[in-house]
């Protein structure tokens, strides 16, 4: 190949120990500073598990709930609870990586 040819950049040789389909590495299109999804997820789970629980205390203490059921109270604890099960598992996540960059 001359000087002058460009050679397509994501032509690579077979690597077989990387799967089909794989990159190896930084493909070069991220950018250096990107941000974890884990932060998104953080603040989603940490949203969800305030929201569940307080509809769900509001629905299991009501004199009268809607529709005469309980159940939907019973549904909004349990979400609460794997909301507060992701937030902890989200932090340690966090955290561990955090603790590799440094």
């Amino acid at each position: 190949m001359s000087p002058h040819e460009r050679r397509d950049p994501t032509t690579r040789p077979v690597d077989p120990s990387v799967p089909a389909g794989q990159p190896r590495g930084r493909t070069g299109d991220e950018p250096r500073t990107a941000r974890s999804p884990l932060t998104l997820r953080l603040l989603l789970a940490a949203f969800g598990a305030l929201v569940c629980a307080v509809f769900a205390v509001l629905w299991l203490t009501a004199d009268e709930p809607p529709g005469g059921s309980k159940g939907p109270g019973i549904v909004l604890l349990g979400l609460a609870v794997v909301a507060v099960v992701d937030l902890v598992v989200v932090a340690r996540r966090l955290r561990r990586g955090r603790a590799r960059r440094v």
